[in-house]
C-alpha cells in the first residue's frame, strides 16, 4: 500500500484521538484477558506485532511466520483472535468519530471563522458573489434534497452491535468533561461492562434477514439522530440565514424557513422490488405502519412532556383565544388543571394523537389518554394545533418557552408528517413488460406484446391510455407475478390515502432503456387507479411520478434522448405539468461502474447530466437528479459535500435525491453529532452548487470544452482497459470467484436481498453491490481505479494527441487544478489508492489454485496499479496518499496495524473452508466474522 501523507495537525490536536484509542484498546484487552484467558491475549499481541512486521518490510520470514502461525491456530483460538480484531475496528471507529465532534467543537469555541462545508460558509461564499438575499429565501421554499436509506446486501451491522457501541461512544464523549477521580473510574467500569457485553454479545446473524428486520434496523437511526437532530439542523440554518442575511430576517421576521421543508427522508426498505422478492404489498404495508408507528411514539413522547413543561397558568397570564378554544376541547376535565390551557390543550392534542396512532396501526401506546377522542388528526391539523400554542406563547411574553420543545416538535411535524420519510417502489422494466404482456393477451387486445418493436409499443401504451376500460378483469385468472405486481400498486393507493400523499410518491424503473418503459408504468397506475382521467376536464391525475432509472454504460448514453421524447408525449407533458412542470431522473453508479470501470462510469454519468439538462431546458421542465451511490468510490461513494460541488452546472438547481447505502448509513447517522454535521454538510453543498455564480463555479467555457474533449478521449481507453480485462480476459471470473471471498459474501446473513440476479457464476448477472464488496475485502478495491493509468499513460503517449508530452500533463495538472469534477474524481482515486495494499492483496491471489492463471491475472493488476499511482502523482505533483484529507491519513496510520491480520486469517479461513468436504460451522463463522471486521475497518465498503 501506498504510504499515506504524514497528519498536518499538531501532536496536541491529536494526543486525545491517540489517548482514546490507547483506552479502548487497554479495556478490549482487559476484556480478552478476563474471557479468553491471558494465552489467547498473548497470541493476539503476536499475530499484531508479526503483521506490523509484514506491512513495514514486506519480508518473506515475517510472511512464513504468519503464516506458520494463523495455519497454526485451533478452531476456538482463530474465533477469539477474529473477534478482538473486529472489535477493535469497532472500537477505533468510535475513537475516530468522537475525535471528529471534538476538534469540530474546538473550532467553534474558539470562535474560528465557519468551516468550509457548513451553511453559514457558503452563505458566507453566496453572499460575497453578490447573491441577493431574495434569492436565498427562495431556495429554502423551493428546494428538496432528500437522503434516501436502502437495505443492500452487504450491511453488515446488527443492531445489537449499533446500540452497544452507541452506549460506548456515549461514555467516551463523557470523558470530555471535568469529571471528578471517582466519576473518572466509574466511567471506566461502564466502558470495560460494555465491551464485555459487546463480547459477549454475537455479532452475527445466525438467521436469514428480513424485509421486517431491514425496516428495524434504518428506523433506528430515526431514534438515534434524524428526529431530534433534523429539526435542529432547520434552526441552526435559519441562524445562519439571519447572520449572514440580517435584511432578510428584517423583511419576513422570525421563522424564515419556518413553512419549508426543504430537507426530507427518503426510503427504500420495503418498496424495493428490483431482485428481491421478498418484497411485496405486505412489506410496503408494514413499512408504513412502522413508519408511522415510529413517528408518533416521538410525537406522543414530545407532547407528553410538554404538558409537563408547559404549567402557565390564567392566573398569571391569559392566552390567545385560539388557544382557550383548544383546550376548551380537550377531554381533560380535572379542576386541578382548570387554570392551565396550555396542559389542557396538550392533553386534547394527546388523545387525539393516541387515537389516530392506534388507527394508522400502533398497537402499544405506552400512555394512556385522559380521555376518548376521535382518530381524525392528520399531520397539518397537529401543526396547526401546536402553532396556536407557540403564537399564544409569543403574544403573551413567553417566546422563549416555545424554543426548547415545542418549536422543534412543529419543525418535526412539518419535515416528517405522519409518513416519516417517503417510500419509494421500484421494479425492473422487464418485469413491468411481462406484467402487461399478460394483460394484453388475457383482454384479447394484443397476443405478443413482447414482440412487437419499440413503435409499436408506444403506440400501443397511448392507445390504452387514453381508453376509459382497463385491461384487467376480476375473473380471470392471472399468474403469481402478475396478481403480486398489481397488489403492490393497489396498496400503494391505499397507503397514500391513509398517511398522506408524502407517503409514496415516486416509482422508479430498473433498467429503463426505452420509451415504452416509462410508459408500461403509467398504463400500469392506471390499471390500479393511481392515474385516472376526469371526464369533464379530459386531463389525467397522476399519483406517483415516474422515475427512469438509467444504469449501464449504453443507458446513460440514451438517457437524454429517451427523456426528450418521452416528455415530447401531450399526455407526459400534462402530468409533468401537474407535477410543478418537475421531473426526476435516476442515475446509476454501481451498475455503470460494473459495466465500464471507474473513469468512463464517472464520465458517463457527467456527459448523461449535462446533455439531461440541455434537454430539460428546451422542454422547460426542472430537472431533479436522483443519484444511486454507494458506499465504496467505485460504486459513486466518496465525499458527498465534494460530489454536489462537482456536478455539472445546471444539474443541482436546489433539488437533489442520493441514496445512503451499506456501511455508509451507520457510519454517518449512527451518532447524532456526526449525523447533524452529514446533513448539514447535504445543505450546504446544494446551496453552494445551486447558487454560485456559473463564471464563479469552475473552469471558463472555452477552457471547459477542451478538458472535457480530453475527458472523452481518457474514458475511451480506460474503457478498452477495464472491460478488457473484466469481461475479455479469458479466466478472469474463475479468477475473481477464488480471489475474493464473494462465495462466502453470498452465503452471509447480510441482507434479505440476493447477492446475484441469477443464480449463475457471470459477472454480468453479479449485483454492483457485492462485486465492489468482494474487492474491498481483499484490499484491491478494483472498481475505484483500474483502468486510469492505462488511460493517461497511453494517452500522454500518443503521438496523435496534439502538443508535447509535458504539454499534455500541463493539461491534466490544469484540469485537476481547475476543474470540481475532475479534481473530485481523482481525490476519490487517492483515497482509494491508499486503503489498497498489494502485499494483502497477493495473499487472497494465493487462493487461485491454477498458478498460471494467478500469477497472469495478478499481475495485470499491479501493472495496472504501478502505472495508475506514477499517473496520479505525475497530475497532482505529490507522491504521497492524501495529502489533502489528513483525518484519513491518520485514520489508516491508526488502524490498519490491527485491520491487517483480519484480512490474513480470512486467508487462512478460506482456504480451511474451500478444501472442506462438509461445511465447519467454526470455519464458517470465522470468515464470516473477518468479513464484518475488515468492513468495519475500511468504512466506506457497501
Amino acid at each position: 500500500m501506498q504510504k499515506p501523507a504524514s497528519a498536518t495537525a499538531s501532536a496536541d490536536k491529536d494526543a486525545p484521538l491517540k489517548d482514546d484509542i490507547r483506552l479502548l484498546g487497554r479495556l478490549l484487552g482487559d476484556v480478552l484477558r478476563d474471557q479468553e484467558g491471558d494465552d489467547v491475549f498473548a497470541l493476539v499481541e503476536t499475530i499484531r506485532q508479526t503483521a506490523v512486521r509484514f506491512r513495514r518490510e514486506a519480508d518473506a520470514s515475517a510472511a512464513a511466520e504468519l503464516d506458520a502461525m494463523l495455519k497454526g491456530l485451533t478452531r476456538e483460538q482463530t474465533i477469539s483472535v477474529v473477534r478482538a480484531f473486529s472489535y477493535f475496528s469497532h472500537l477505533a471507529n468510535i475513537a475516530e468519530d468522537q475525535h471528529h465532534i471534538r476538534r469540530r467543537r474546538a473550532h467553534l469555541l474558539a470562535g474560528s471563522p465557519v468551516q468550509q462545508g457548513s451553511v453559514g460558509y457558503a452563505l458566507g461564499k453566496l453572499k460575497a458573489a453578490g447573491v441577493e438575499h431574495d434569492t436565498v429565501a427562495d431556495f429554502f421554499q423551493e428546494a428538496l434534497i432528500s437522503p434516501v436509506l436502502t437495505a443492500h446486501p452487504t450491511e453488515v451491522q446488527r443492531k445489537s452491535i449499533l446500540d452497544a457501541e452507541h452506549d460506548i461512544a456515549r461514555l467516551l464523549a463523557e470523558r470530555d468533561l471535568p469529571l471528578t477521580p471517582k466519576e473518572r473510574a466509574a466511567n471506566s467500569h461502564l466502558l470495560h461492562a460494555r465491551i464485555t457485553t459487546l463480547w459477549q454479545t454475537r455479532m452475527l446473524r445466525y438467521s436469514k434477514l428480513t424485509v421486517d428486520d431491514e425496516i428495524e434496523n434504518a428506523l433506528s437511526y430515526y431514534r438515534i439522530t434524524f428526529l431530534r437532530e433534523l429539526p435542529a439542523l432547520y434552526d441552526d440554518i435559519e441562524a445562519d440565514i439571519a447572520a449572514e442575511y440580517p435584511e432578510l430576517a428584517a423583511a419576513r421576521g422570525a421563522g424564515l424557513t419556518s413553512s419549508a421543508s426543504y430537507m426530507q427522508m427518503g426510503s427504500w426498505i420495503g418498496g424495493d422490488r428490483d431482485g428481491n422478492p421478498n418484497v411485496n404489498a405486505g412489506t410496503m404495508q408494514h413499512a408504513l405502519v412502522r413508519h408511522a408507528t415510529t413517528i408518533l411514539d416521538f410525537y406522543l413522547d414530545e407532547t407528553h412532556a410538554l404538558g409537563a413543561e408547559l404549567s402557565i397558568s390564567t392566573l398569571m397570564v391569559s392566552v390567545s383565544p385560539e388557544l382557550q378554544a383548544l383546550a376548551d376541547a380537550s377531554p381533560d376535565n380535572s379542576p386541578h388543571r382548570s387554570d392551565e390551557p396550555y396542559r389542557r390543550a396538550l392533553i386534547g392534542v394527546y388523545a387525539r394523537l393516541a387515537a389516530t396512532a392506534r388507527q394508522l396501526g400502533a398497537t402499544n401506546i405506552l400512555r394512556k389518554e385522559v380521555g376518548p377522542a376521535a382518530p381524525d388528526f392528520d399531520a397539518a391539523e397537529l401543526g396547526a394545533d401546536l402553532q396556536i400554542l407557540i403564537d399564544s406563547l409569543a403574544s403573551h411574553h413567553a417566546a422563549a418557552l416555545a424554543k426548547p420543545r415545542l418549536a422543534s416538535l412543529k419543525r418535526a411535524v412539518d419535515i416528517f408528517g405522519f409518513h416519516l420519510a417517503s417510500l419509494d417502489m421500484r421494479q425492473t422494466s422487464d418485469i413491468h413488460e411481462r406484467v402487461l404482456a399478460e394483460l394484453f393477451i388475457n383482454s384479447g387486445v394484443e397476443a405478443d406484446y413482447c414482440g412487437l418493436d419499440e413503435e409499436q409499443k408506444v403506440a400501443l401504451l397511448l392507445a390504452e391510455l387514453s381508453q376509459p376500460r382497463l385491461l384487467y378483469s376480476p375473473y380471470i385468472s392471472y399468474s403469481e407475478e402478475t396478481d403480486s405486481e398489481l397488489a403492490i400498486l393497489r396498496a400503494a393507493k391505499e397507503i397514500r390515502q391513509r398517511y398522506g400523499a408524502r407517503a409514496i410518491r415516486n416509482y422508479i424503473i430498473s433498467h429503463t432503456e426505452t420509451v415504452s418503459d416509462l410508459l408500461e408504468v403509467l398504463l400500469l397506475q392506471k390499471e390500479t387507479g393511481l392515474l385516472r382521467r376526469d371526464r369533464a376536464s379530459g386531463k389525467s391525475e397522476l399519483d406517483l411520478m415516474v422515475v427512469p432509472l438509467f444504469e449501464t454504460i449504453p443507458d446513460l448514453q440514451r438517457a437524454a434522448e429517451i427523456m426528450e421524447r418521452v416528455m415530447a408525449l401531450p399526455l407526459v407533458k400534462q402530468l409533468i405539468a401537474q407535477q410543478g412542470q418537475l421531473q426526476e431522473v435516476m442515475l446509476g453508479y454501481s451498475d455503470s461502474n460494473k459495466d465500464g470501470g471507474f473513469l468512463t462510469s464517472n464520465w458517463e454519468l457527467y456527459k448523461a447530466e449535462t446533455l439531461l439538462v440541455t434537454v430539460f431546458e428546451r422542454a422547460g421542465v426542472k430537472l431533479r437528479l436522483f443519484h444511486g451511490r454507494g458506499g465504496t468510490v467505485g460504486r459513486g461513494g466518496g465525499p458527498s459535500y465534494e460530489a454536489i460541488l462537482a456536478q455539472p452546472q445546471g444539474t443541482v438547481n436546489g433539488q437533489i435525491r442520493l441514496t445512503e447505502q451499506g456501511e455508509i448509513i451507520a457510519s454517518k447517522f449512527s451518532n447524532p453529532d456526526i449525523g447533524r454535521r452529514n446533513l448539514e454538510l447535504l445543505v450546504a453543498a446544494t446551496l453552494e452548487a445551486s447558487l454560485t455564480p456559473a463564471a464563479s463555479a469552475g473552469a471558463q467555457s472555452g477552457e471547459l470544452r477542451r478538458f472535457e474533449t480530453v475527458m472523452s478521449e481518457l474514458s475511451a481507453r480506460a474503457y478498452k482497459a477495464y472491460r478488457d480485462l473484466v469481461y475479455e480476459t479469458p479466466g478472469f471470473t474463475d479468477y475473481f470467484f477464488a480471489a475474493t471471498p464473494i462465495a462466502e459474501i453470498a452465503e452471509l446473513n447480510l441482507g434479505s436481498r440476493p447477492a446475484s440476479r441469477k443464480s449463475t457464476k457471470r459477472i454480468e448477472d453479479l449485483r454492483a453491490i457485492p462485486w465492489g464488496f468482494s474487492w474491498g475485502q481483499c484490499r484491491l478495491l478494483l472498481p475505484g481505479w483500474y483502468g486510469f493509468g492505462s488511460a493517461v499513460s497511453a494517452w500522454l503517449d500518443d503521438p496523435e494527441v496534439s502538443g508535447t508530452r509535458a504539454e499534455r500533463l500541463a493539461t491534466l495538472g490544469a484540469m485537476h487544478r481547475q476543474w470540481p469534477f475532475f479534481a473530485t474524481l481523482l481525490s476519490n482515486m487517492d483515497m482509494v489508492l491508499a486503503k489498497t495494499d498489494l502485499p494483502i492483496a497477493s495473499r487472497y491471489a494465493e487462493l487461485v489454485p491454477d498458478q498460471e492463471l494467478r500469477e497472469r491475472i495478478f499481475k495485470r493488476i499491479t501493472d495496472e496499479h504501478a502505472v495508475t499511482l506514477s499517473c496520479v502523482e505525475a497530475i497532482t505533483g505529490t507522491q504521497e496518499r492524501l495529502t489533502g484529507n489528513p483525518l484519513l491519513a491518520r485514520s489508516i496510520q491508526n488502524r490498519f496495524a490491527y485491520l491487517d491480520p483480519l484480512n490474513h486469517l480470512q486467508v487462512e479461513l478460506i482456504q480451511r473452508h474451500r478444501t472442506l468436504t462438509a461445511v465447519d460451522e467454526r470455519v464458517h463463522r470465522g470468515i464470516h466474522l473477518s468479513i464484518n471486521g475488515v468492513a468495519a475497518g475500511l468504512r466506506n465498503t457497501g
